[in-house]
């Protein structure tokens, strides 16, 4: 009987807003030559990062509403592995990349893959995102974090062109005090050779190590500590008010992401936003062909006050059309990557489905 081929199964961790769809995102654009499955481990309803990477995956599924580390009884976790290593018309994948939540357990992802029981799974290593800007002052609100990168077998350092080279530095010594046997990559813009995550694999003596990790409870993971709010509009948005609603937001609330519907003629794309702490970053794209056009929004947070955040989206409905154009626009488009105000409003619609805010 012929051997089952073996496929590795790597979890890509980190917290939250370090910029780990990106890295997923870069991968699945730049290892052409490998056949990747993903499994996306949202935290919230909506499932706003597997959205992202939908169609680039060879094969994609979502665990939404809850992390991996608490999802195990009823061998869901199996099941998606069984599924995207099974082979399709004679060809199987070259490897599965778990996204984690940025508040899942890396320990207990690691463990789930040690002990799966799909025949032909095997770990790949994990790989743990660490955010260059915000480290620092989050690992001081979350000693866990040390945790993480002590654990990882590969350190990606994002967003390392928003800092200079001193902090830089500081963050990757500071990385290699924590784990002085992993690799410290800069992934600047989530970039990072896909050999790097394929080619080697972890050892197996410090990996079954951690796999015998006796687990603290769930009340320790971080998940328990966060809330997500869920936001969703079929109708437009006014860009100015959704600047002022993000510009005052509670502290509390960490990580913003989702897809925005502007009601402003000529700017009718999906607006993709992404805010980690400060920070406020728009891409504007076209909106996929056949999806609905509506505002989708997962807030990420401690202590905060969901009815308020509610109240203050709907606040940012817009009563009609939104007249004055690119001064309306002008705070969302100074966030804005890619920015084109000479192209068309959304290349993809038909003319007659264009309209104010792009609506359908």
């Amino acid at each position: 009987m012929a051997a089952v081929p073996r496929v590795p199964v790597v979890v890509l961790a980190g917290f939250l807003g370090a910029g780990k769809t990106t890295v997923l995102n870069q991968l699945l654009r730049s290892a052409a030559e490998v056949r990747l499955g993903v499994v996306v481990n949202d935290f919230g309803a909506i499932g706003v990062d597997a959205l992202l990477v939908s169609g680039l995956a060879d094969d994609t599924v979502s665990l939404e509403n809850g992390c991996l580390c608490c999802s195990t009884e009823d061998g869901s976790v199996e099941e998606l592995l069984a599924r995207l290593v099974a082979p399709r018309g004679g060809e199987g994948l070259d490897a599965v990349l778990i996204e984690a939540s940025g508040v899942a357990e890396p320990a207990a992802m690691v463990r789930r893959v040690l002990l799966s029981r799909v025949e032909g799974v095997e770990y790949g290593g994990l790989v743990v995102a660490v955010d260059a800007v915000e480290f620092e002052a989050t690992r001081l609100r979350h000693p866990v974090l040390d945790d993480h990168v002590a654990m990882a077998d590969v350190v990606l350092l994002t967003k390392t062109d928003l800092v200079d080279e001193r902090e830089l530095a500081r963050v990757a010594a500071r990385c290699r005090e924590l784990n002085p046997w992993a690799p410290v990559v800069p992934a600047a813009h989530g970039r990072v050779d896909a050999r790097l995550l394929f080619d080697e694999r972890p050892a197996v003596q410090r990996q079954l190590a951690l796999g015998e990790a006796v687990d603290d409870g769930h009340e320790a993971h971080l998940h328990a500590l966060y809330d997500a709010v869920e936001f969703t509009s079929d109708e437009p948005l006014d860009p100015r008010a959704l600047v002022r609603f993000l510009d005052s937001r509670p502290s509390g609330v960490f990580r913003v992401k989702g897809f925005v519907r502007f009601a402003v003629p000529g700017h009718g794309q999906r607006f993709v936003l992404h805010a980690v702490g400060a920070a406020v970053r728009f891409e504007r794209t076209p909106w996929p062909r056949g999806s609905i056009r509506r505002t989708e929004l997962v807030l990420v947070g401690a202590g905060i006050d969901a009815a308020a955040l509610l109240a203050g989206l709907r606040a940012c409905v817009a009563t009609g059309p939104v007249d004055d154009g690119e001064m309306a626009m002008m705070g969302v488009l100074r966030n804005t990557e890619g920015v084109d105000t000479s192209g068309p409003e959304d290349p993809e619609a038909p003319a007659e489905r264009r309209g104010p805010g792009g609506g359908t």
